[in-house]
């Protein structure tokens, strides 16, 4: 068994991808993997389409599928297209699969009530045998996920809550009993029965745009980070040096080179020319390639163009 991302993981017999020795300083067994990034709305709003995609992106030799976690978005708010739970369709999923990692990219923390959450995901992991990566961020459009809604909109409040929340989690997840008292939320004398598969919890992948530093701390107190770049829209790899300068400052704030740690960039590849894309930015220190099509039409959130992708297979590198 090989060490990968801080949990065994045996690399899967004809998986593509390519290990680097030391990648970024991120541990001695770092091999590149490959995930499905799909949305909660439109085509895959429904649980049985998820279901069947994850199945097919299993069968193609995909380590992982995540999904948004939206209940508006301002890019398809005014088409009115479905959206879906994305528990409720990471479960089908779990159902349909026995190998790829299931999550979110990512859950506002602060949209959620931190017990609900973690019993969503314990449930999750335990359903799935233990293949749940929990992503958390700020939450966006601040305007459509929470002012929709007559919920504070103050980046700095829902920042607090999203840091106190992610606590509360860790320990509601350790199957511990819980005392808290915060500037949010308070807990009084509560034990989440049963604890996550994943010991002492599921990895923890946090986002937020770089080369604002804020969120990249937050990031570097956990499992992992899952930049956003100003410069790079969804569906476009980031400049390979701006990963450099990530990598540098992750280092920095971590002080630790040795712990395996993830770091999730992502765009659209093409299977005859992914290595040339990819493979820069596995020696820049990214550890997950996130298969994302581009938000310029409609294809994002339709089956086919994406199952299509899923079909082609993940890069070799």
């Amino acid at each position: 068994m090989l060490k990968v991302a801080g949990r065994d993981a045996g690399r899967v017999r004809g998986a593509p991808g390519k290990w680097f020795a030391g990648v970024g300083g991120m541990g001695e067994d770092a091999r590149v993997r490959f995930s499905i990034n799909v949305p909660n709305f439109g085509d895959f709003a429904d649980a049985r389409t998820v279901a069947r995609l994850a199945a097919a992106a299993e069968e193609a030799g995909w380590d992982g599928l995540f999904v948004w976690d939206h209940v508006v978005h301002s890019k398809v708010r005014r088409q009115g297209q479905p959206f879906g739970d994305p528990w409720m369709l990471l479960t089908a999923a779990a159902l349909a699969t026995s190998r790829i990692k299931l999550g979110t990219l990512v859950t506002p923390v602060a949209r959620r009530r931190p017990e609900q959450l973690a019993r969503q995901v314990a449930t999750l992991d335990a359903l799935s045998g233990g293949r749940v990566i929990f992503s958390a961020g700020l939450g966006g459009p601040i305007e459509d996920e929470f002012g929709s809604f007559g919920d504070e909109t103050d980046p700095k409040v829902l920042a607090e809550r999203l840091d106190e929340g992610l606590d509360l989690l860790a320990r509601y997840w350790s199957g511990e009993s819980v005392n808290h008292k915060g500037s949010h939320y308070q807990v009084d004398d509560v034990t989440l029965l049963p604890a996550t598969v994943q010991r002492p919890r599921p990895p923890v992948w946090i986002a937020g745009y770089w080369p604002r530093k804020t969120p990249m701390r937050r990031a570097a107190r956990w499992d992992g980070a899952v930049p956003l770049f100003l410069d790079a829209n969804h569906g476009v790899a980031p400049p390979v040096e701006e990963v450099r300068e990530l990598m540098s400052f992750l280092h920095e704030v971590r002080g630790d080179q040795e712990t395996p740690y993830d770091v999730i960039v992502g765009g659209v590849s093409d299977p005859s020319t992914a290595r040339a894309l990819i493979e820069p930015l596995a020696e820049a220190g990214a550890t997950w390639w996130d298969e994302r099509q581009l938000m310029t039409g409609d294809d994002f959130y339709r089956l086919d163009p994406v199952r299509r992708r899923v079909e082609q297979g993940p890069p070799t590198l």
